[in-house]
């Protein structure tokens, strides 16, 4: 049985962690049976210009080959935000395999060859149908239609971080704003917090874990934009730009 915990940061913000029995280091030979079938889906590779050029595993796509080289994909970052515009992060569950116990964006994730729908290039209704389906294997929601989704815009990445796993991918930036009716996966969250609007600076070294290398990025250079146009994501979505995100801690 799952015990649910809270736990209070910066003034309004609340902060909701809960442990499972699922949890349990990992090593090589303990590898959560879901999260390693995971690995097995394939990511839409793309060219510089996010062209789909072929597919391969999520695996091949992000075990680093010999040579240094990682295949670059199509993935998604969610930012979900409630009503009163507080921004949601979770903090990846311990048997995830890359990037265990960070805290990320409220939902990442890539759209999958299996699933056909999640190729449809129309104003990123592909990558939407993904992130929808994510939503609801991550936070439990029953019914989001794409129509609520912004796509803002897309951000080129590349980092290797161990030698062993790495991100080389187009990431296409959503956001949504919505009542939030969580209920968290512990197979694929151990915590999330809801952090309000101007106290994300203060209450990130707050956290009690590392970010991954492309949320830290976005935190520190990119979201404080996106945050203070949330009722007017008009005046900076830019679909047709794929800019370069830099930096690997």
């Amino acid at each position: 049985m799952h015990s649910i915990q809270f736990r209070h940061g910066l003034s309004r913000c609340l902060g909701r962690y809960f442990t499972s029995s699922l949890a349990k280091p990992m090593t090589s030979t303990n590898l959560d049976p879901v999260q390693e079938e995971s690995l097995k889906e394939n990511c839409l590779l793309v060219d510089r210009n996010d062209k789909v050029v072929g597919v391969a595993s999520k695996k091949e796509c992000h075990l680093v080959k010999k040579d240094g080289s990682l295949p670059l994909h199509r993935a998604f970052s969610v930012f979900l935000f409630d009503q009163k515009g507080d921004l949601l992060l979770q903090k990846r569950a311990s048997t995830k395999i890359m990037y265990p116990d960070h805290y990320t964006a409220s939902c990442t994730g890539h759209p999958i060859a299996e699933h056909p729908e999640e190729k449809n290039e129309n104003n990123g209704i592909g990558v939407k149908l993904a992130a929808i389906r994510r939503l609801k294997a991550e936070l439990g929601f029953t019914t989001i239609e794409p129509s609520e989704i912004t796509y803002l815009t897309r951000l080129y990445y590349h980092c290797s971080v161990d030698g062993k796993w790495g991100e080389h991918h187009i990431t296409y930036v959503l956001l949504l704003k919505k009542d939030l009716n969580l209920k968290p996966n512990p197979g694929e969250i151990s915590e999330f917090s809801l952090i309000p609007k101007g106290e994300l600076n203060q209450f990130l070294p707050t956290l009690n874990a590392p970010l991954t290398p492309f949320f830290n990025q976005i935190a520190k250079h990119r979201l404080l934009l996106w945050w203070n146009n949330l009722d007017d994501l008009k005046s900076i979505t830019n679909q047709e730009a794929i800019s370069t995100v830099e930096g690997c801690s």
